[in-house]
């Protein structure tokens, strides 16, 4: 694609994570033992994708890769909960696919006018005033906020458009779309003039009207990568109708039924969806073709079903009645394709205690457990009441039990996380 058009990109989104709970105690004259006050922390900020239609590429995603939240603000005394961070907005031209990097599966369409969350910010932790119950009335610890969601992905823009022209460079697409509707392309008498997608509304009626998108020109092998190859075909698959032009005088010395065939053959190679998408076929250059060879090519399409106009981009010949048939035809064809997603987020949920028990040595067992590192992180292991809320945490979710199924023996090392403890019964 040229150099001022990019429409496939691979960032890093990270959420906010939670702020955490505090650890306070309240502070009174003349009140002893006021008891536990540490508020909740805040939400982290949510990454948020939303349509913008005065951006037409991801150039902005070239240059900056990694895109973080801001995180939620840490539980204060007196039960004051933290701040929730704000979410980050991340704007994209309309028709943005956001992609799981390594599996390439749809997370979101990026097409309505609603934002589109992509990752989460993580939950505030609770503060020791949660912890606190009639034997632990001076609880000094706290849950520390949950991490922000962190994903790898590909954004990639698939043009949103009613009709998709299509055919080899050079037949006439862009001088064609500038004469039936507002968009200036740049038109030349040269091979791959446009290579960027080019949109323009076409009026019909009073509140009629359709997009159409002067596509990039095929050449053979565009479906196995060759010339702008991918980076055409992906702009045609939301296109709900296709106009195929076609230089039917063979001025340049090709041959249109050829050009006609190799262009769907590409379509076929690249998504046979998209082979099966409703063509009208235009013979473009009709004012310097002799009529034995318009003649020739219309019962050449005729003959396989398919609705064939002869026009002249050049001369406006045939263009007037142009819009009104498209028009018609739309109006008998499904909406414009929406991807839904595809992609399932693989996350523990925050209430999960999940987890795993392996003997790494003779005396040594570590046990994976994110959410038991979170406990650790919020409690004061030189406290005793600390100490025993985390022992709990240890018998109820069955980590205890799985250690002595394993063979634990006393003072055998335990190993959580960064965290080192010796095994006693």
């Amino acid at each position: 694609m040229s150099a001022n058009f990019i429409d496939i990109a691979t960032i890093w989104v990270h959420a906010g994570k939670g702020g955490n709970g505090s650890v306070s105690f309240h502070r009174e004259k003349f009140v002893a033992a006021g008891g536990p006050d540490g508020g909740d922390g805040g939400r982290g900020g949510d990454v948020v994708f939303q349509a913008d239609d005065n951006l037409s590429t991801l150039m902005d995603f070239r240059y900056k890769r990694k895109y973080n939240a801001e995180d939620g603000q840490d539980g204060g005394a007196k039960r004051c909960t933290g701040k929730n961070a704000p979410d980050l907005i991340i704007k994209v031209p309309r028709g943005t696919l956001v992609k799981e990097a390594e599996t390439g599966l749809v997370i979101a369409d990026i097409s309505g006018d609603e934002p589109v969350v992509i990752a989460k910010g993580g939950k505030g932790g609770w503060g020791n005033v949660h912890f606190a119950t009639p034997t632990r009335q001076i609880p000094k610890f706290a849950k520390p906020g949950m991490p922000g969601e962190d994903l790898h992905i590909t954004l990639e823009l698939k043009v949103i458009a009613d009709v998709g022209l299509i055919g080899f460079p050079n037949v006439g697409k862009s001088t064609l779309i500038s004469a039936i509707s507002a968009a200036k392309p740049k038109i030349a008498n040269y091979h791959f003039t446009t290579l960027s997608p080019v949109l323009g509304v076409v009026r019909v009626g009073p509140e009629q009207s359709f997009v159409a998108a002067d596509i990039p020109g095929l050449i053979e092998g565009a479906s196995e990568g060759v010339g702008l190859g991918h980076d055409f075909l992906r702009h045609v698959e939301r296109c709900r109708l296709l106009l195929h032009v076609v230089d039917v005088s063979g001025c340049e010395g090709r041959d249109p039924k050829q050009d006609f065939e190799m262009i769907n053959a590409e379509l076929e190679n690249f998504s046979p969806k998209l082979a099966e998408r409703p063509q009208i076929v235009l013979g473009n250059k009709c004012d310097v073709a002799t009529e034995e060879q318009i003649a020739e090519f219309r019962s050449y399409i005729e003959e396989k079903g398919l609705l064939f106009l002869p026009i002249s981009a050049a001369t406006r010949q045939g263009l007037d009645d142009l819009p009104g048939i498209v028009f018609d035809h739309l109006k008998e064809l499904p909406p414009i394709q929406i991807f839904q997603p595809e992609y399932v987020k693989k996350q523990a949920q925050e209430g999960s205690r999940s987890f795993t028990v392996s003997k790494t040595e003779a005396h040594t067992f570590s046990v994976d457990a994110p959410w038991l590192e979170r406990i650790l992180e919020g409690s004061n292991v030189d406290d005793y009441e600390s100490l025993q809320y985390f022992q709990t945490q240890l018998g109820e979710s069955g980590i205890l039990d799985e250690l002595v199924r394993q063979g634990v023996e006393e003072n055998d090392t335990i190993l959580i996380g960064e965290y080192q403890f010796d095994y006693v019964f």
